[in-house]
C-alpha cells in the first residue's frame, strides 16, 4: 500500500480519536500527527514515532484511544505495534548544541536593551538528563501596561483597511526584536515541561503546519513559557533565516494599539502601520495573550492579524497563565486559539528544583571563571523546599547568597545564613511551617464539606475526592508519613493512604481542570499562612 494512502487512513484513525469524549482534540491533533503509520492491514498496525519520549507519552495518553478508533473504523479488533523510528524526526541544518554563556544583563524577555546573544541551536527531539530551567528573566524587571483605549475609539472598518499608498511604509521597530539567549540548549526538561518542550521543538523544525498552528502555552508565571518561545525564535533565526520572526509582549501590543488609536485623527494609516510589523511575520510569538482580557479594540485587531497570519500558512505561537478556556474573552478568539495544539507546564517538584539550583550555581561559575563557587547541599535543600511555583525567585534566591559571600570574602554560606537572607524573599513559600490542619481546613473550604465528612466515613463521590485530594496535599507539603496521615482521617491505614495519592496523582496526568483546581488549593494555603 502506498504511503499516501497509509498517511490517509492514519488521519481517519486521528479524526476518530478526536470524537472520543475524553479527548483533548488540539493536543491529538498535534501528538499523533508526529506518528507515521508504517503497515496496515485488517487487525493489525505498525506506527512508529520519531523518539522514545514521543512513543511513551502515547502509550500512557492515547494507545488505548487509537485501539478504540481502529475498531470503530474497521469493525474488527486491532494489534498495534508502537515503535520509534528516529530516522522520521524531521532534519535540519542546525549546527551542534553547545553551551550558552549565562547573560551578564538579561533583562527579561521584552528588555529591547539587551545584548543580543547568538544562540546556540537546539539538539532536536533532546531528552536531556539534567533537570531545571536556564536563564531565566530578572525577577526584579518591572512591566507596565498603557490603559486600554475606550472601545468607541476603534478605527472604522475603512480606516483598518490596507491603503494603495502604504506600501513602502517603513516598519515598526518590535520587527527587529533582540536575539535572547533562551535557547533550547539551556532549557532544562522535566516531566512538567516535557511534552511543551517537545512541541516548542516541533514547530521550530518546522513552522506553519495546521495541527500547531497556532502552538499556545500556558502555565503560571515563572514556569519557562518565555523561555520556550524565545528559544523558538532564536532556532528559526540560526536555522532558517530566511524567515521573519517577531515575538512580542501582550502589553506592547496594547500600547501599540493606544498609540495607533491616538494619532488615527491625524494619520489616516495608524492601524495599518501598527498591525504592518506582525503580518509580514513568518512566525509571531505573542507572549502573557490574557493581558487581553476585556479589551476589545486590541483584541479584535490582533484576531485579525491572527486571522491574515493563519490563513497564509503561517505561523503564531502564544501564552498565557491559563488555558484558552479559562481567559475572559468571547468564545470566537478562545476557539481559535485552542484550534491547534495547546500544552501546558506545571510547577517543578522538589527534585527539579534542585537540579535548576545546580544550573544556577554552574551559570555563575562560568560569569565569575570560578571552578570553586558552590552552596551547600543543606542550602540547596532549603531553598527548594521553600520556594513556590516561580522559578525565577530560585534564581535571584542564589544570587543573593552569592553575592552575600562575595560581600563578606567567604567561600560558603550556612543554613542558618540562607534562612534569614531569605526568609521573606519566596513569594509561593509558607511564612510558617504548614500544618495538616491548614490544608484539611481549606480542602473542605474549597469543596464545601464539613470536616467531620473529610476524616469520617462516607464514601460518595462528593466526599471521597476531596479526601483523596486533602491526603496528597498532606503528603506533598508536609513531612508527615503514611500512617500519620492515616490517622488524621479517622485511623485509614497506610494502604488507603497511599491508594489516595496514587488516585490523585493518575487524575492530576489526566485531567488540566483538576491540576489548576490543586494548583488553586495551594495557592489557597500558602495565602493563610502569610
Amino acid at each position: 500500500m502506498e504511503q499516501q494512502n497509509y498517511d490517509a487512513i492514519w488521519a481517519s484513525v486521528v479524526e476518530q480519536v478526536k470524537t472520543h469524549a475524553d479527548v483533548n482534540p488540539s493536543q491529538a491533533d498535534a501528538v499523533l500527527a508526529r506518528l507515521t503509520l508504517q503497515a496496515f492491514s485488517d487487525g493489525f498496525c505498525i506506527v512508529t514515532a520519531d523518539n522514545a519520549f514521543m512513543k511513551g507519552w502515547v502509550e500512557k495518553n492515547f494507545l488505548d484511544h487509537v485501539y478504540r478508533a481502529l475498531e470503530e473504523l474497521r469493525g474488527v479488533p486491532f494489534t498495534v505495534v508502537l515503535d520509534v523510528d528516529e530516522s522520521s524526526a524531521p532534519q535540519t541544518a542546525a549546527p551542534a548544541p553547545r553551551p550558552a554563556a549565562a547573560p551578564q544583563a538579561d533583562q527579561g524577555a521584552t528588555d529591547a536593551t539587551a545584548a543580543p546573544v547568538k544562540a546556540a541551536a537546539p539538539a532536536p527531539r533532546a531528552t536531556g538528563a539534567a533537570e531545571g530551567f536556564l536563564n531565566i528573566p530578572n525577577p526584579f524587571a518591572r512591566q507596565t501596561a498603557e490603559p486600554e483605549p475606550e472601545p468607541q475609539q476603534e478605527a472604522a472598518p475603512e480606516a483598518i483597511a490596507p491603503e494603495p499608498n502604504d506600501a513602502a511604509e517603513p516598519e515598526a521597530p518590535v520587527a527587529a526584536s533582540p536575539t535572547s539567549s533562551m535557547t533550547f540548549s539551556n532549557f532544562v526538561i522535566a516531566d512538567t515541561n516535557r511534552i511543551a518542550y517537545e512541541m516548542a521543538v516541533s514547530v521550530a523544525e518546522k513552522p506553519g503546519r495546521a495541527h500547531l498552528n497556532p502552538l499556545f502555552i500556558y502555565g503560571k508565571s515563572g514556569l519557562g513559557k518565555t523561555h520556550l518561545m524565545r528559544a523558538i525564535q532564536n532556532y528559526i533565526q540560526e536555522t532558517q533565516p530566511h524567515l521573519k520572526t517577531v515575538y512580542v509582549d501582550t502589553n506592547e501590543l496594547v500600547a501599540g494599539y493606544a498609540d495607533a488609536t491616538a494619532a488615527r485623527d491625524t494619520q489616516k494609516s495608524s492601524y495599518k502601520h501598527f498591525k504592518a510589523p506582525y503580518e509580514s511575520a513568518d512566525v509571531l510569538l505573542v507572549d502573557d495573550v490574557q493581558i487581553l482580557e476585556r479589551k476589545p479594540g486590541t483584541l479584535d485587531i490582533v484576531f485579525q492579524i491572527f486571522n491574515k497570519l493563519t490563513d497564509n500558512g503561517k505561523q503564531i505561537v502564544l501564552s498565557a497563565d491559563r488555558a484558552p478556556k479559562n481567559i475572559d474573552m468571547d468564545e470566537r478568539y478562545t476557539t481559535r486559539f485552542n484550534r491547534g495544539g495547546t500544552f501546558d507546564i506545571q510547577p517543578p517538584n522538589v527534585e527539579t528544583k534542585v537540579a535548576i539550583i545546580k544550573s544556577y550555581i554552574d551559570e555563575f561559575r562560568l560569569n565569575e571563571g570560578d571552578e570553586t563557587l558552590d552552596l551547600p547541599a543543606d542550602v540547596q535543600a532549603y531553598i527548594a523546599e521553600v520556594s513556590g511555583s516561580n522559578i525565577r525567585e530560585l534564581k535571584s534566591a542564589v544570587t543573593i547568597l552569592f553575592m552575600r559571600m562575595k560581600g563578606f570574602h567567604t567561600d560558603t554560606v550556612s543554613l542558618a545564613e540562607a534562612k534569614s537572607l531569605l526568609e521573606n524573599h519566596f513569594t509561593g513559600g509558607p511564612s510558617r511551617r504548614v500544618t495538616p490542619e491548614d490544608i484539611q481546613k481549606q480542602v473542605e473550604g474549597y469543596y464545601r464539606i464539613s470536616h467531620a465528612d473529610i476524616i469520617g466515613k462516607k464514601r460518595s463521590r462528593d466526599i471521597v475526592l476531596p479526601r483523596q485530594v486533602a491526603i496528597y496535599l498532606i503528603r506533598e507539603m508536609t513531612d508527615l508519613s503514611l500512617q500519620d496521615i492515616g490517622r488524621l482521617f479517622g485511623g485509614r491505614d497506610h494502604t488507603t493512604v497511599m491508594n489516595s495519592i496514587e488516585a490523585t496523582t493518575k487524575r492530576l496526568h489526566e485531567n488540566t481542570q483538576f491540576r489548576e483546581d490543586l494548583d488553586t488549593l495551594k495557592g489557597l494555603v500558602r495565602e493563610a499562612l502569610s
